[in-house]
């Protein structure tokens, strides 16, 4: 059985698994980004005792249309999860500059993606699951030009099906219209965004990494589509974070 404690393994200790660069990125992510994403959008958070139960190790999985999507998932996640996430950025971009890399290594616990599949160094996302550390992964492989949810790579579902993990759907509701791509910084006036979490999903039995890639995509559009209309209604009020289901549920 897999184990459900916060802390990845003792053994081959890096900046992934440090104990005091864990501590430093917690303050880094509950005191700076997390106050400064909150400020520009209004958050509401659907789903987060959905979470209760999964272990160290499992992939988060969620739609991306927006440079809010990471910091959103992060900020709404429970502390015992976010504590060693790891989110897959592209190497091209958020690794080709000293201070991207850095600032993508202290928030994000970021691990570098080939998206041209010309460096063979990279470091593998299945050896991270391997050692106990949580991945986030946008298996769109870049932000949404229109809005619109693009079709998924199969890579994370093949990862949790070869590290016998779980996977956590997330829709991002409304990061696309707050800051779409293109602009330098949100839209004024704290336009409304959701995170909605779903249920931990594992593949069946036999099932490939296609057709779970389907599933995973399905559940998350469904989510989408469920809680869009609610979302995006938001314009005044107190915060949301803690946004009813259909079916009454609260956070």
């Amino acid at each position: 059985m897999v184990s459900t404690t916060a802390d990845p393994p003792a053994a081959r200790r890096d900046r992934f698994t440090s104990r005091g660069l864990a501590a430093a990125r917690f303050l880094a992510q509950r005191a700076l980004l997390k106050p400064v994403t909150w400020s520009v959008v209004r958050v509401a958070v659907v789903g987060r005792r959905k979470l209760r139960g999964v272990p160290r190790a499992f992939l988060v999985v969620a739609n991306h249309s927006s440079h809010l999507d990471a910091p959103l998932i992060l900020g709404a996640l429970p502390r015992r999860l976010a504590r060693y996430l790891a989110a897959g950025a592209a190497a091209d971009y958020f690794f080709d500059v000293w201070w991207r890399r850095g600032l993508t290594a202290l928030f994000f616990n970021a691990f570098p993606v080939d998206r041209n599949g010309v460096n063979p160094k990279s470091i593998s996302a299945k050896t991270l699951l391997d050692r106990g550390v949580p991945l986030l992964v946008f298996p769109e492989g870049t932000r949404s030009k229109t809005g619109d949810m693009g079709h998924f790579k199969q890579g994370a579902a093949a990862l949790a099906i070869a590290s016998d993990v779980p996977v956590v759907p997330v829709a991002l509701v409304g990061a696309g219209i707050a800051h779409p791509r293109g602009r330098n910084w949100p839209k004024p006036g704290r336009l409304p965004v959701g995170v909605v979490f779903s249920e931990p999903m594992r593949p069946e039995p036999g099932e490939t990494a296609a057709a779970f890639t389907a599933r995973i995509r399905e559940r998350i559009a469904g989510l989408h589509a469920a809680y869009a209309p609610r979302i995006l209604s938001a314009s005044s009020g107190p915060e949301p974070d803690a946004h009813p289901s259909p079916e009454g549920e609260r956070q």
